[in-house]
């Protein structure tokens, strides 16, 4: 064990932390921030559109197209959030102006969504244009980059207001960067957005598979047994992927359709990771009930933060990482956790994520909400923690015993 666990370190955890660090997939993590408001907000009207309620159905009947517009509102711009977004993060990243950033990805994100009889097409701005934004952001900062560190920019005189001088830093990149765009898109009449679409079907197809998601989910857990925070390491990957499955979701639902993917945005924090990566909830409630004193203190110390899935004080207090006796049930929970609900959703029994809530949202109630409150989501949550907690049991139990040995050791101290 300690031999893996010295791989691991050695080999697997230095590209990884790299990763986690690249400025590019930083950017694309924190801007898609942006994003989560409309996508909640535009949640929390489906969610309330289709209570399952007899009564409360016949009350809204007559709204349900005005809701649907603030679902279209929300869920139908999240590209174009996610542009501006990710256009302003990678400026402050590479140490531009990051308004002019946004400004100009957001103008050459647009540009792009014209259509060949050269009129705007709005269904660009929804989650189908999720990558050409993560790429229009990424060229459009870089090539403002490229002109400002090489100081190809015009400069006003120093009294100037900031805002009216940095509009003119911004104007020769801008030049450069509608010129580029607009030739791609009208004179050699490429479709960016196809072209990122068929590039990324695979990868797409992929993260829909079982096979796929087991990998994302081993991933995770290996990271963080090693010190490294899992999903913060891989959501500028995962994301941008996961989001366009909700989104589809969603809009499935709209038209009461079947949903086309089972792990949308939710999937892992609501069905995999329960109580928070590792499914750690359970060995909190475990601990609450320990013989060692050192462990009770702690349970009860970690518990209102597991309850709303936030688990650092039990990875890092208990310890989890770097902890060959509690890394095998970390690993492995959630494997077959995801396994199960992947399974469950793809023969019908549970329906897959189709709204989002927040991430922090208790186990059993988080997954009813997701799932356009679906009975057995919930009932599924439920067991999963049942699941969890009997694969924790023998290896806290383990654990205990060593602890109880040292806490006596140290009583012994004290009374000599």
């Amino acid at each position: 064990m300690q031999k893996f666990m010295d791989w691991l370190q050695a080999t697997v955890m230095p590209p990884m932390a790299r990763i986690g660090n690249n400025k590019y997939l930083v950017s694309i993590r924190n801007g898609l921030v942006l994003t989560l408001p409309a996508i909640i907000s535009g949640s929390v009207f489906m969610i309330l559109a289709n209570i399952p309620i007899p009564v409360w159905t016949h009350f809204i009947k007559p709204y349900v197209g005005m809701m649907g517009v603030a679902v279209n509102a929300s869920f139908g711009i999240i590209s174009l959030l996610a542009v501006i977004g990710i256009g302003f993060q990678l400026s402050q990243e590479l140490g531009v102006d990051a308004i002019s950033g946004a400004g100009l990805s957001t103008m050459a994100f647009i540009l792009l969504s014209f259509n060949d009889k050269f009129t705007l097409d709005t269904a660009n701005f929804s989650s189908s244009g999720l990558f050409t934004a993560i790429i229009t952001a990424f060229v459009s900062v870089s090539i403002f980059n490229f002109f400002k560190k090489r100081d190809i920019v015009i400069k006003l005189p120093a009294g100037v207001p900031p805002a009216v001088s940095n509009s003119f830093v911004a104007l020769i990149p801008g030049f450069v960067i509608l010129i580029l765009f607009w030739t791609v898109r009208v004179p050699l009449g490429i479709d960016v957005n196809q072209v990122v679409q068929a590039i990324f079907h695979p990868l797409l197809f992929a993260m829909n598979t079982l096979p796929g998601i087991l990998v994302y989910t081993l991933l995770v857990s290996l990271l963080w047994v090693c010190g490294i925070h899992g999903d913060m390491t891989l959501e500028g990957i995962a994301d941008p992927i996961f989001l366009q499955f909700l989104t589809a979701n969603a809009t499935a639902l709209a038209h009461h359709q079947p949903l086309p993917y089972n792990t949308a945005m939710g999937f892992s924090s609501l069905f995999v990771n329960v109580g928070g990566t590792g499914a750690t909830i359970t060995l909190v409630l475990l601990m609450l009930f320990s013989k060692s004193k050192t462990y009770r203190d702690l349970g009860r110390l970690a518990f209102p933060s597991a309850l709303f899935e936030i688990n650092e004080p039990v990875i890092f207090g208990f310890p989890l990482v770097m902890n060959p006796i509690t890394m095998i049930p970390f690993i492995v929970v959630p494997l077959v956790l995801a396994t199960g609900s992947f399974l469950l959703m793809s023969i019908g029994w549970v329906s897959a994520p189709s709204a989002m809530v927040p991430w922090t949202m208790p186990p059993i109630i988080g997954p009813l909400m997701a799932t356009n409150w679906d009975w057995r989501a919930a009932v599924w949550s439920a067991v999963e923690l049942v699941i969890a907690t009997a694969a924790y049991y023998p290896f806290l139990k383990a654990a205990e015993k060593q602890m109880l040995t040292d806490e006596q050791k140290q009583v012994t101290a004290a009374d000599q």
